[in-house]
């Protein structure tokens, strides 16, 4: 049976954000947090062969210095190790059903959905990122929902770097017409086709496999209506290049899991390389950008 790190972490709230950014950056697989009195509870979970407690040493100290910072008290750090039956119950108990947007409830899928006119998302993420607890996730479902409104539906849809799969659902959900997913992680291949089927969707409607923006030109080699990507500003920065080849003249797109402080270099990169911005939609420190193609005067 594997094993597991659990890292726990008490914090201000400002730095809640910053937290989940660097537990990705240090490659944790599942989190959660939940509000402690005047200040919050997050956890964190890694297996035991990727970290040795040297380097969660060292993960402390950088929250502490992210604290000092943004002048902000220290966070409380702590770690121990739990085998996968305690990793999997912890992560349950904090995790409950969340409204995203105006549309969307995404649902563990141990509890039963209550009743609701939204539309239900149910989702095991299992240990691929994208829970929707993270405000880059939730700015993806807000952006979708948006560009879903007013009744327009339809279209081919590209995922890139699906995680769990929920901004891929989403889009179905939506009323996109199909999906076609891709990530460099085979567990999260996993998780995208287990939640696939959680949601009742049929696997020709939402196709996944290992590998990013060339896996997808042998998946659809045509070319994609629009396009999301919550992946971290440096991987985005060297996919921009990429993304004309599956892209025609009014294919829009949806970036995400971007600072504000990169927000500007990517920017830069999407006009040298023939796309524009078209709105920044920010939550505390992150931000997605809504692109579309840059269309010659």
């Amino acid at each position: 049976m594997a094993t597991w790190w659990e890292i726990q972490i008490i914090c201000d709230s400002t730095l809640e954000d910053i937290i989940f950014w660097r537990l990705n950056r240090f490659g944790c697989d599942g989190m959660a947090s939940e509000k402690r009195n005047n200040d919050f509870l997050v956890r964190a979970y890694l297996p035991q062969l990727r970290a040795h407690p040297l380097d969660l040493a060292a993960l402390s100290l950088w929250l502490r210095q992210d604290a000092m910072v943004m002048e902000t008290a220290s966070p409380q750090v702590s770690w121990r190790l739990i085998d996968e039956e305690d990793w999997a119950s912890s992560w349950k108990q904090h995790w409950s059903p969340q409204e995203i947007g105006d549309r969307v409830l995404v649902c563990p899928a141990w509890i039963t959905p209550p009743e609701t006119e939204r539309l239900i998302l149910r989702l095991d993420p299992g240990v691929a990122f994208g829970t929707g607890v993270h405000p880059t996730t939730q700015l993806c479902l807000e952006s979708l929902e948006m560009r879903y409104g007013f009744g327009n539906t339809g279209g081919v849809i590209a995922d890139i770097g699906c995680g769990s799969g929920i901004l891929s659902i989403a889009s179905l959900l939506f009323g996109a017409d199909q999906v076609y997913a891709t990530d460099t992680d085979p567990l999260a291949v996993k998780a995208t086709r287990s939640n696939r089927d959680l949601n009742q969707i049929e696997p020709k409607r939402l196709q996944v496999e290992e590998g990013s923006v060339q896996q997808l030109l042998s998946m659809y080699p045509h070319r994609f209506d629009g396009f999301v990507c919550n992946i971290l500003a440096e991987v985005i920065l060297d996919l921009i290049p990429h993304f004309s080849a599956i892209a025609h003249s009014h294919t829009w797109g949806i970036l995400s899991g971007i600072l504000m402080e990169k927000a500007q270099p990517i920017a830069d990169r999407l006009e040298e390389h023939g796309w524009k911005v078209g709105t920044l939609w920010r939550r505390k420190e992150w931000c997605s950008l809504n692109i579309r193609r840059k269309l010659e005067d």
